[in-house]
């Protein structure tokens, strides 16, 4: 029966693999001379996403998280793994998933080439494998002083539609309506990642919080930075909430945005802007790197926010 559904749902032809779905192990052979990038993540049902989500939106999630990391490191996807435990055996369910999981794939070109099957409480583990020339990869420990923070796309969208959700923060339906796409289909920055080659000093997605994230490129840098709060980049409905602390701490630390946070030398604007141009994706300019340690964040007087966190804990109650 496993066997049964892993032909069903998730086996098809891999090319650029030599051997995928269907033996004990995969065989693959990296482009010579490139380095292999490696990331896992999972999801859970309860904590990630809820009973009620679309399974093509969960497939299409679920790889795009992981091809995120990919984005932030600056390597170009290849292959992945599927994991899946299932309360049961669900072709409808399963149909719908492999279909959006798939047209992620097919998207940024990477090839399912294994995986495994169990029952239990829903749970989805990926693994993807990208390529990346040597010394080009984009790192957390790069950051130097007077560098340039930048970020891509837009903050906090998704937080704000998972505060609407779970009634934490009360929109109009026709402005949470612009902010739920964030919170169910992401969409990885890959041409980005890969455009900063080169470019950008560090790089690291942003799926915990901005705060917290760029907090870990602060951390392996050695480095302090500050941020000027009106910068950060938002979807224009959401400007009508940010005088509520929620809305404001959805854009500072709330999770799920899956954009880039990246720093670059000053003298690197413009071509920071010519490579974001060429991927398609709006960065923008939200601060610098300072020597000294510490995040701040100031408001439109140049005075420092208080901030409550810094970001999503995946051990918080």
């Amino acid at each position: 029966m496993e066997f049964d559904l892993i032909a069903r749902h998730f086996t098809r032809a891999t090319p650029g693999a030599v051997l995928g779905v269907g033996d004990d192990c995969a065989l693959l052979a990296p482009t010579p001379g490139m380095q292999l990038a490696v990331s896992t993540d999972m999801l859970l049902e309860g904590r990630h996403f809820s009973p009620a989500d679309s399974p093509a939106g969960l497939g299409h999630k679920s790889l795009a998280v992981n091809l995120s990391d990919l984005a932030a490191m600056g390597a170009t996807p290849r292959w992945a793994t599927l994991a899946i435990a299932l309360p049961e055996e669900n072709d409808a369910w399963l149909n719908a998933f492999a279909r959006g999981f798939f047209r992620m794939a097919d998207l940024h070109g990477i090839e399912l080439v294994g995986g495994d099957t169990s029952r239990g409480t829903l749970t989805i583990s990926i693994t993807v494998m990208g390529e990346v020339p040597p010394g080009q990869a984009l790192r957390r420990d790069g950051a130097q002083t007077g560098d340039d923070v930048w970020v891509s796309g837009m903050l906090g969208s998704a937080a704000l539609a998972l505060a609407y959700r779970q009634g934490r923060l009360f929109m109009e339906q026709i402005d949470a309506a612009k902010v739920l796409p964030a919170l169910y289909l992401p969409m990885p920055r890959i041409a980005l990642g890969e455009a900063l080659r080169g470019l950008a000093s560090s790089a690291i997605d942003i799926s915990d919080g901005l705060l917290g994230d760029l907090g870990h490129i602060l951390q392996r840098s050695h480095v302090g930075a500050t941020l000027e709060f009106s910068a950060l980049p938002t979807l224009p409905v959401a400007q009508a909430y940010l005088h509520e602390a929620v809305a404001r701490d959805c854009v500072l630390a709330g999770g799920d945005d899956y954009e880039l946070c990246f720093t670059a030398p000053a003298g690197r604007r413009d071509a920071v802007q010519a490579a974001a141009a060429a991927a398609g994706v709006a960065v923008s300019r939200i601060g610098r790197i300072t020597s000294e340690p510490g995040l701040n964040v100031l408001d439109a007087n140049g005075q420092p926010l208080p901030i409550a966190h810094t970001g999503y804990d995946h051990f918080a109650a």
